[in-house]
């Protein structure tokens, strides 16, 4: 057994204060939430009268549960896409040896250098004459155009990591190789799809800037611009705000917990080659 030593405990200690420095933007965060309208206190300390009505402000006059519903649809929508296709790209990308294989992987990691920026008015225009402004799914589009390079990385990585031995045997049995990927192959991808999952859970989920661009002025809002609607220019209510960020951080934490042992395996198995 190793011995307890001083660094051991400085370690500890520092790893102590990190985690307070991380833990003080979510008690701002909740004492704010929990704060009565209008009161004015120090939100690092706890809350004399607590009041849920800000939560109840928020899912009411914000329209949170539309709102919420529309963001399920396009995260799920989404993320469903990107797995399906940047699982069965990375395939052949994986376990080819031809030449081919490195210039399309090469071609898709291009897009990871392209700023999603620079495309915004290119597709405002292409999406404006396709008449898709102001639909959700406009959104899964964008979503699923712009976060496939990385997807289709992980999934590279991973797979070319996997044995072989199950595929070919899966060959011999006279699988073809859409069957073998399907049954065989696909199901080794757990750890990889569930961190492919969340990291694009979570950012199409919080997104702000891509929502706001395509359906405002429409009544097919997310959660993002739901709460921005509490924002103005003289005046912005706080305490309903930070309400309504609790709330629509409840089914991603939820999906976090769930799903974090599929992470972490994916983390350590898929950024091995």
């Amino acid at each position: 057994m190793r011995r307890y030593t001083a660094g051991t405990a400085v370690l500890e200690v520092g790893m102590i204060v990190l985690a307070v420095l991380f833990c003080i933007p979510i008690l701002v965060l909740i004492n704010t939430a929990l704060m009565p309208t209008g009161a004015m206190s120090d939100p690092l300390t706890p809350v004399p009268e607590p009041t849920l009505a800000n939560f109840a402000g928020a899912w009411v006059r914000g329209g949170l549960g539309g709102a919420m519903v529309n963001n399920l649809v396009v995260t799920v929508v989404s993320v469903v896409l990107i797995i399906t296709i940047a699982s069965l790209a990375a395939y052949p990308l994986a376990r080819s040896t031809r030449g081919w294989s490195r210039g399309m992987l090469a071609f898709f990691m291009a897009g990871l250098l392209v700023p999603m920026l620079l495309s915004m008015i290119p597709l405002y225009v292409t999406f404006r004459d396709l008449d898709l402004l102001g639909n959700i799914w406009a959104l899964c589009i964008i979503y699923v155009g712009a976060q496939l390079p990385f997807s289709i990385f992980l999934y590279t990585q991973f797979i070319r990591a996997l044995p072989t031995d199950y595929e070919e045997a899966a060959l011999i049995d006279g699988a073809g190789a859409f069957r073998s990927f399907v049954q065989v192959v696909f199901p080794l991808l757990r750890p990889i799809t569930g961190t492919v999952a969340i990291l694009n859970a979570v950012f199409v989920w919080n997104d702000f800037f891509t929502p706001l661009l395509y359906l405002a002025g429409t009544d097919q809002v997310t959660i993002s611009i739901a709460l921005y609607s509490f924002t103005g220019i003289y005046a912005s209510e706080w305490n309903t705000i930070f309400a309504g960020l609790i709330i629509g951080s409840i089914p991603v934490i939820a999906f976090y917990l769930f799903t974090q042992r599929h992470i972490i395996k994916g983390f350590s198995g898929g950024l091995k080659g």
